[in-house]
């Protein structure tokens, strides 16, 4: 642990302490466990006020999971699931969508991070041949691997796509917040026509909760069963329920991602007079992509926590929380001005 802020990630980040103050209020006294509880029942009614009338909201403990047994919940073993190359679920869960669902992944290459119905189309080979994986699931990152976002016009083309060819759509709302604070829309609009939603709370000042939101009815009465068997299954559920009530609880949720945003602009902004730092991205979110020379990202490493995401072409990632301050902004473009300029 270091006193110097990490541009890591916002995983890095410690809990908001509104949401540390209502996991202490939830511990007082008995509850009745398994979700059974008043804080779980109240989160479904919010669920129910943020995502629309119909959207049923389950806590899990990570994001892996939420993204797993959202697509168990849409999946035959033989159906596959569309998603960009650099999609979390194909790059990052050790393979654990391929193993606990028995569906294959189908990568589709991307400059940005986001898939069109033209990128789509490229993996619609097969349908209605019982030698070929079937596709049946597109799931779209928002925010992209790459911090960039899908804007309205662009989520509703995939979702007419997927309509006309009978597909379903899954969305990875790790950084959903981020999204919608960069978007400026409701949080309705963002999810219109999406079947099943992974939200992330954890990136964003929880604890240690994440939710499935099924946005799908008739998904739903069998989730209880997968998460389950996904051993996703919360005894003391109150605590994670508690910790997303506190986000939602004055849109802590929305404050907390456009504070982040904030300072990823920040970051970006100061980075336009040192010529040898580059955009990689544009910054529609709390991500920072940059390219710099090797021995600079060497010299700024020994300094600062942060990840290099292509070493072969030299792009790091820098990503601000919901606690980045604008000194910690400030201090960390000091040191790339020192070491690049």
């Amino acid at each position: 642990m270091t006193h110097r802020k990490h541009f890591g990630s916002d995983n890095h980040a410690g809990t908001h302490p509104r949401v540390l103050a209502a996991i202490a209020e939830a511990n007082a006294g008995d509850a009745d466990s398994y979700g059974a509880d008043e804080w779980t029942r109240r989160l479904q009614a919010r669920f129910a006020e943020v995502f629309g009338d119909h959207a049923q909201g389950f806590p899990v403990f990570n994001g892996t999971a939420a993204n797993v047994l959202s697509l168990a919940a849409l999946l035959r073993p033989y159906e596959a699931v569309i998603c960009a190359e650099t999609a979390h679920i194909t790059v990052d869960e050790c393979a654990a969508p391929e193993r606990f669902t028995s569906s294959k992944l189908l990568p589709v290459p991307t400059p940005d991070g986001k898939l069109t119905p033209e990128l789509i189309a490229t993996r619609m080979t097969g349908v209605g041949d019982q030698h070929h994986v079937q596709p049946r699931v597109v799931s779209l990152a928002q925010v992209t691997e790459l911090g960039t976002c899908y804007t309205i016009g662009e989520l509703a083309a995939i979702v007419a796509y997927a309509r006309e060819h009978d597909l379903l759509v899954h969305m990875d709302g790790a950084r959903v917040a981020n999204a919608i604070a960069h978007l400026g829309c409701d949080p309705r609009e963002l999810t219109d026509g999406v079947d099943v939603l992974s939200f992330g709370a954890t990136k964003n000042g929880a604890m240690n909760a994440d939710a499935v939101v099924l946005l799908r009815p008739e998904a739903a009465s069998a989730f209880p069963f997968i998460r389950k068997q996904g051993m996703q299954l919360s005894s003391k559920m109150r605590f994670m329920s508690a910790q997303i009530l506190a986000l939602f609880d004055d849109d802590l949720w929305l404050d907390n991602a456009r504070h982040s945003n904030a300072m990823a602009r920040r970051l970006a902004a100061g980075l336009d007079d040192i010529p040898s730092v580059r955009l990689y991205q544009p910054v529609e979110s709390n991500a920072v992509f940059a390219t710099l020379a090797p021995e600079h990202i060497e010299k700024l490493r020994d300094r600062w926590s942060f990840y290099v995401w292509d070493d072969a072409a030299s792009v790091v990632r820098w990503m601000t929380a919901f606690d980045t301050s604008e000194s910690d902004v400030d201090g960390f473009l000091a040191d790339i001005r020192t070491v690049c300029g």
